[in-house]
C-alpha cells in the first residue's frame, strides 16, 4: 500500500472538532501515563499486535504522540504519529460501532495539528487504506513508488 503526503502548513489552526465531538459526549485528548497499558491492550484486542506495538512507541515518546477518543469513560478510538518513523501518521482506528460520527476525522486532525505545532511542515500517512478519506479531510496526495515504504525491511 502506498504512502500519502500532507502539507501541514496548509491546514487551518482550527481545533473546533474538539467541541463538535464533546457535543456528542466524546472527548479527544492525549492519554496520560497510567492509561498506557490500558490503551496498548485495547489496541491489541480491537486491532492488532503490530498496531499495539506502534501505539506503545507513540505513548513512550516525549511528549506523547498519540490521541485517544473516550466516551462514557471507555476508549472508542485512537490515533498516533511518530510511532513507526518520524513524521509518519498512524496507526489509527475507531470501533466499528462508533464510526460515522466524525471521531476518526477528529483524531486525524488532532494528530496533524499537533505535528504542525511541533514544527513539522509535512506529514506522511503510511501504508494508506482509505485514500479518499485522507484526500478529503487533509488534502493528502499519493507519494509515487512509496510501497513498501519504511516497512521494506520489516521482520514479521
Amino acid at each position: 500500500m502506498p504512502d500519502m503526503l500532507v502539507k501541514l502548513y496548509n491546514l487551518a489552526d482550527d481545533w473546533g472538532f474538539l467541541a463538535e465531538q464533546a457535543a456528542k459526549g466524546i472527548v479527544i485528548r492525549k492519554p496520560i501515563g497510567p492509561e498506557k497499558h490500558l490503551l496498548v491492550a485495547w489496541v491489541k484486542q480491537h486491532f492488532s499486535d503490530v498496531w499495539s506495538s506502534e501505539t506503545d512507541q507513540a505513548l513512550s515518546n516525549h511528549p506523547v504522540s498519540c490521541f485517544v477518543a473516550v466516551q462514557n469513560q471507555q476508549i472508542i478510538g485512537f490515533a498516533c504519529y511518530d510511532a513507526t518513523a518520524l513524521g509518519f501518521f498512524g496507526p489509527t482506528g475507531v470501533l466499528e460501532e462508533n464510526r460515522g460520527r466524525g471521531t476518526g476525522k477528529a483524531l486525524l486532525l488532532a494528530c496533524m495539528l499537533d505535528m504542525k505545532l511541533k514544527g513539522y511542515g509535512y506529514a506522511i500517512i503510511g501504508w494508506v487504506g482509505p485514500a479518499m478519506f485522507y484526500e478529503k479531510v487533509v488534502g493528502a496526495v499519493m507519494i509515487p513508488d512509496s510501497t513498501p515504504s519504511v516497512w521494506k525491511t520489516w521482520v514479521h
